[in-house]
Order: C-alpha cells, then structure tokens, then sequence
C-alpha cells in the first residue's frame, strides 16, 4: 500500500485526485490540503510515501514546498502549466502531469513510484510485482483488468485491443504505452502490431506462436531474437 496526499487548491482538481486514488487500491489517501503549509505541519508528524504537488499554491508554491519536502516522500506534479518540468526534476520529482490528464496517465505515474519503492525495499528477482491490475478506460468508466488475465494485446490505428480469456477490451492507449507500463518479465513484443503474454503461449512453430486460446500470432523479424531470449531459452 502507497500512502499519499494532495496538495491542491482547485475543488474540482481535488475531487478528481481523489476519485482517481480511490479506483487505484495500492493507494491509501491521507488528507487533502489547499495550501503547503496545512500539508508541511501535516507532515511534520506524519509520513506519507507520495504527495500528489500543484505548483501556483496561495502562501507557498509547489516548487517552494519541493525545496524543504520531507526527503523520504516522492512527488508528482499535477500542474496546468509546463514552465517548470524542467527544474522540477532537479528536486527528482517522480512524474509531472499536465492538467487535464486521463486515468490511465495516472496509473503509468503510480507504477513508476511502486517500481521505486520496489527497488528502495531491495527485494531480489521482481519485476513491478505490485501492477497487479490495469484500468481501461470505456465509456465515462474505467474498467479494471488482471495483468495476468491477458493474453496478448493488438494495436490497431488508433487504438489497442487487449484479449483476455473472457473477453477483448478497446483502448485508446498505444501499444507503447502498454509496453512501458506492463511488467517487461512477463510480456513481449513479438511483431510490431502485438505484445504477448509469455505466460500464455502454448506452442512456436517457425515465425509463429499459439496462445491458450489457440489464436495465431505472427513473429516478426524485427522482434524475434528478443522473444527467442525471452521465452525460448527459458
């Protein structure tokens, strides 16, 4: 579990903060604050592992706040403005979102402060071992799905289409960006329209492989030594 809190003024920037940590489970809400004074005097006596930081804060800005934060605290910016990426990352800010971003954006943000707080604890032989779950965004919802569920994923011209066991799910989300927040341990590219769950590949044969669910995935040229390294020489 992620503890964390919000530094924001805005009640509608409040508001969606707090909807997005509630639908995340690894993450435990603390308090909100309108202002880094109420969330400095806050800390002083509570720890917290993420502080969820808007930059223009009446009485201290959010850089100001960066420069005397608690160093056992990781930060992520949640600004409309893009002036201070830079020098944000001078104070080793985890991740900096330009309002308005989406769920999804959210998440690839949280996983990178669970691959930290992984990587701080020192435990061997794991790779993001927390993102149990991804967040698909259909219609006004976002709809939760288990990483190991997956089978493959598809990209298509303007989406990605991720196949479970049950059923498939349409993403606006890019095979990249599905490259980058899933575990690397447990899946691969192996064409440059599919990403597969090593997990559920039954058989290779050639430049092809079959899932669990006997679907056909072709091997591209491109990506066939790394999948060799991957699956092949396990």
């Amino acid at each position: 579990m992620i503890t964390c809190i919000i530094i924001e003024d805005q009640a509608p920037a409040q508001r969606i903060l707090q909807k997005y940590i509630s639908d995340f489970e690894m993450l435990e809400l603390k308090g909100t604050f309108s202002d880094t004074i109420k969330a400095l005097s806050f800390l002083g006596s509570n720890s917290v592992d993420l502080v969820f930081l808007d930059i223009h804060l009446p009485k201290m800005t959010g850089m100001e706040f960066l420069r005397i934060k608690p160093a056992n605290s990781y930060v992520i910016l949640t600004t409309a403005y893009s002036d201070y990426a830079l020098e944000s990352y001078e104070y080793n800010v985890v991740d900096y979102l330009l309002k308005p971003f989406p769920f999804q954006r959210f998440v690839q943000a949280v996983n990178k402060v669970q691959q930290l707080t992984v990587t701080k604890s020192g435990t061997p032989g794991e790779t993001n071992p927390l993102i149990s779950d991804i967040f698909i965004k259909s219609g006004h919802d976002h709809v939760k799905v288990r990483v190991d569920d997956i089978h493959f994923i598809k990209a298509g011209t303007d989406y990605s289409e991720i196949v479970t066991q049950e059923k498939k799910h349409l993403s606006l989300e890019t095979l990249k960006h599905w490259l980058e927040t899933l575990p690397s341990d447990r899946f691969v590219q192996v064409h440059k329209s599919y990403m597969v769950n090593i997990s559920k590949i039954q058989r290779v044969s050639g430049n092809r492989l079959f899932t669990e669910k006997s679907v056909e995935i072709p091997i591209g040229r491109v990506y066939k030594d790394g999948f060799v390294q991957k699956f092949l020489s396990k």
